[in-house]
């Protein structure tokens, strides 16, 4: 259900979850032109801190757009800036909840900030947070 400004409330929040594939990372590394071998190639990988090949940091927190986009607000929203950190690896397997928590709406504006997370089971892997334009309640 998307939502309008006029239904959103701090703490109200929406998550969405993905199991990172291989064809992800090949179409996210096509998508980007971010073909590092960190992601790639598994000799390399091997001389990592990480010991395997790891999931686009970006792909991760791809998942933040998805819950903005589609869910909370939903259909009509603006991403308009998202900071985040990058707290562990992601690999390939590994499911990615991403979850945004309404933090501060400021009406006037239809602007909404939201706390965001990913996690991998109880792992975070990012936090941050996102400003977006929510789409206001047409006028009947």
């Amino acid at each position: 259900m998307p939502y309008y400004i006029e239904d959103l409330k701090p703490g109200m929040a929406e998550s969405h979850s993905h199991t990172v594939t291989e064809r992800d990372i090949t179409l996210f590394g096509e998508i980007s032109g971010d073909r590092n071998p960190a992601h790639f190639d598994e000799e390399y990988a091997k001389t990592t801190p990480f010991k395997t090949r790891i999931a686009h940091g970006m792909l991760s927190a791809s998942y933040i757009s998805t819950v903005l986009g589609m869910k909370m607000p939903g259909p009509g929203t603006i991403f308009m800036s998202l900071s985040t950190r990058f707290k562990a690896p992601v690999r390939i397997g590994d499911s990615v909840t991403a979850t945004c928590t309404v933090r501060e709406i400021v009406p006037e504006k239809r602007r909404v900030i939201f706390d965001c997370v990913c996690k991998v089971g109880d792992l975070v892997v990012i936090d941050g947070e996102a400003m977006v334009m929510a789409p206001s309640r047409p006028k009947s």
